[in-house]
């Protein structure tokens, strides 16, 4: 039996800070634990979920929700003109769980400045954390509209949304964009300056040009450079898969936070694991896509439930060494009944991983 003088003592706090030091994870996790305020209000911590097309709708929002350690979590890119009429009860879009409104951003895209603020008015009304406005979608059917990424090309057009929405709305305002249509970051920073000055609250900043789906690497200086020229937070993002990855971007950027997109899909436990020290069991893949099966019936008709399930097995696909194969045998599948009998079939623990997921496969 020890008695109290023969015991270990408790590290002291010295010692902790120090192994917080040297632990890249520690030091990782204390980095993104942080509250970080945003107009006025405060969010829990500096890892947040990026708005993506197709993928951060709500039935994968359950899902993540479900691992924890999301800060801040943002809907699909919504249009605009329709946001005021939508029911949510039957869009396929403009839809959430109540009990994720008070960490859920709804990302609005449009071009007419009165559009955008009745859309605005509406996703405040509806008791949304804030509202995000989508400067960096280049997809050719948003571009042609002069939304998404073509308010980059026209700052005085950019500024005239944001104004918009700042004087019809009380709620953070999030503006998410680009370095442009260009390579140099000069009117990046001065489109960010402009931006806070219309009132933003909080920019997310993608450091590629718009017309660059992921070919090129994004150029993290971009970011230090936006960060520096604005007083509000600024949170990058961009090929952030593993956590050193995240580590150096706060570290070569200086950037507030981090805006995880389709890693985030890829594994979604990544929030808990960045920011709390959450390790992954063995059957943790079997376990995720079961449950965005579930996830995906419940919130939406048979159709659209499977052609979205189908749309994440890219991403899901990229974490095993024969990823190709293993999507093969989801994309086959005629029913959500099929594709849970492939995850219990296919998705066995000791599959061989990958250690940085495939991002060839991204952009497929």
């Amino acid at each position: 039996m020890q008695t109290p003088d023969s015991m270990p003592s408790a590290p002291s706090a010295a010692t902790s800070a120090l192994a917080a030091v040297t632990d890249p994870m520690a030091r990782l996790a204390g980095l993104l634990a942080r509250p970080v305020a945003v107009g006025g209000r405060t969010v829990a911590n500096r890892l947040w979920l990026a708005p993506m097309a197709g993928l951060s709708h709500v039935a994968f929002r359950e899902v993540l929700d479900g691992f924890g350690g999301c800060g801040l979590l943002f809907t699909e890119m919504c249009g605009a003109r329709a946001v005021p009429t939508e029911n949510p009860r039957m869009s396929a879009l403009f839809t959430w769980r109540e009990e994720e409104l008070p960490r859920l951003v709804c990302q609005i895209a449009g071009a007419d400045p009165r559009e955008m603020a009745l859309a605005a008015r509406r996703v405040e009304d509806e008791g949304f954390f804030g509202v995000d406005i989508n400067m960096g979608c280049s997809v050719s059917g948003i571009v042609k509209k002069g939304a998404g990424a073509a308010l980059l090309r026209d700052p005085d057009a950019a500024l005239a949304v944001v104004q918009a929405v700042r004087a019809e709305v009380d709620v953070p305002l999030f503006v998410k964009f680009r370095t442009g249509w260009t390579p140099e970051v000069d009117p990046a920073v001065a489109l960010a300056r402009r931006l806070e000055d219309a009132g933003a609250d909080c920019l997310v900043f993608h450091p590629r040009v718009a017309p660059d789906r992921r070919t090129r690497p994004p150029v993290r200086a971009h970011i230090r450079a936006v960060a520096e020229a604005v007083s509000i937070p600024v949170l990058g993002n961009g090929d952030v898969v593993l956590p050193q990855d995240c580590l150096d971007m706060l570290d070569e950027t200086g950037c507030d936070g981090v805006s995880v997109g389709r890693m985030a899909i890829a594994r979604p436990w990544l929030f808990a694991e960045w920011t709390a020290g959450f390790r992954p069991g063995e059957t943790v893949f079997r376990d995720y896509a079961l449950a965005l099966a579930d996830a995906l019936e419940r919130r939406f008709d048979p159709i659209r439930a499977l052609k979205r399930f189908k749309s994440f097995t890219i991403y899901f696909a990229a974490n095993f060494t024969f990823g190709h194969d293993l999507q093969s045998k989801f994309l086959a599948c005629h029913s959500m009944d099929a594709v849970r009998e492939a995850a219990r079939t296919h998705l066995r623990p000791g599959l061989p991983l990958v250690r940085r997921p495939n991002l060839a496969m991204y952009n497929t």
